[in-house]
């Protein structure tokens, strides 16, 4: 077996418990997803996949939902539902 190193990171528990359901549906450990990454970043030779700078009605609305700004309440499914009956 090759030899192998260690990573540490830290993540909010919310984001591992999404990201850890998707990996076990894609019957993935997280270290093959992580190694899966790291491969891609490898191979493409930076991030594979688009990152962009938001313009600035995009930050706004990102600095408002921040400070809870014109935020509404959420339906439920069946508030939904009976919404569009």
């Amino acid at each position: 077996m090759s030899k192998t190193e260690m990573i540490r990171a830290r993540v909010e528990p919310e984001l591992k418990e999404e990201a850890e359901a998707v990996f076990d549906a894609l019957c993935l450990t997280p270290t093959e997803a992580i190694t899966l990454f790291y491969r891609q970043v490898a191979m493409h030779r930076g991030l594979p996949f688009e990152l962009r700078v938001p313009n600035a009605a995009t930050r706004k609305v990102l600095r408002d939902v921040r400070a809870g700004k014109g935020l509404s309440k959420r339906m439920s499914l069946e508030e939904l539902k009976a919404r569009f009956r």
